[in-house]
């Protein structure tokens, strides 16, 4: 088992973003564990999971874009946007037509308000934390970017929609805005992210991966590297990168580089104003 890890995972309904990852933490006790990316409860889908060392790379996943199908519940509304809340205004339904031309309104860059049910920390609490505690949370919009939207199908009180979203979207928030162009309300019944960056569900690992698989799963995100010199290796160890200590490297102009040594993933390096620095190794003790 390695402390060094890239899980891909597919999450149940029912179960908390949070409460998933129990069984990869009983496995990889003692190591960090975290995801890159929160699903609501009664949501299903892939989580990229990221155990020991390895959490030090959320940045390099938690920036990829996702894919989701959705089913909209029409003409009613609950508080939390999902089938979980309780229904608190209801309208009439909104005609297939009416729905579709609201859809092309949502397309490229826009602005959007995320659910006043979130995890959304505004001074230091979460969102939800608040309304709960009956306090009035005021979220302010954010900029996301819908790269595509598709209606699948379409009944009296029922739409299924496939979106193509950026960071920090909110299907429940997109949904409900939907629903409000067309002149009704809406709420998720249900939400599936069945993409989230390159990675789908013919990737899924399991709740333990080798180092090995762990790489190919990384040259996916981050495909360039950099060849170590194998004197340069205490000093890397140390979280100093050399430039002496660089043999070739793939490209001069990205981020983030994987550190090859010996033909092996040694570690992942950050570079910033010209200037290597290694942000995580794949085995501190023994590299």
């Amino acid at each position: 088992m390695s402390d060094f890890s890239v899980l891909i995972l597919d999450k149940k309904p029912g179960e908390t973003s949070f409460r998933s990852l129990n069984e990869v933490k009983r496995l990889h006790r003692g190591s960090k564990v975290g995801h890159t990316g929160t699903l609501d409860k009664f949501a299903t889908g892939i989580m990229v999971v990221l155990t020991g060392e390895a959490t030090k790379l959320n940045p390099l996943f938690s920036g990829m874009d996702k894919k989701y199908k959705a089913t909209i519940k029409l003409g009613e509304q609950t508080d939390t946007l999902d089938p979980e809340g309780e229904i608190i205004s209801s309208s009439s339904l909104p005609s297939a037509s009416a729905f579709k031309e609201a859809l092309s309104s949502f397309t490229g860059p826009i602005k959007q308000r995320p659910p006043e049910y979130s995890a959304i920390h505004i001074d230091g609490k979460r969102a939800y934390e608040r309304i709960r505690k009956g306090e009035e949370v005021v979220i302010p919009e954010r900029d996301v970017t819908i790269y595509s939207l598709e209606l699948l199908s379409f009944t009296s009180d029922e739409a299924v929609i496939d979106t193509h979203v950026s960071k920090g979207t909110y299907i429940r928030s997109l949904a409900r805005d939907i629903c409000h162009s067309a002149a009704s309300c809406g709420y998720l019944k249900s939400l599936d992210r069945y993409q989230v960056g390159p990675f789908t569900r013919a990737d899924i690992t399991g709740l333990d991966n080798s180092l090995e698989n762990t790489h190919e799963l990384i040259k996916r995100v981050c495909p360039e590297e950099l060849i170590l010199d194998p004197e340069y290796k205490k000093k890397a160890i140390n979280g100093f990168l050399d430039k002496k200590g660089i043999i070739s490297k793939s490209s001069n102009n990205n981020t983030y580089y994987r550190i090859i040594l010996d033909d092996k993933l040694f570690g992942i390096a950050l570079k910033e104003d010209g200037r290597y620095s290694i942000i995580a190794l794949c085995n501190r003790d023994n590299a």
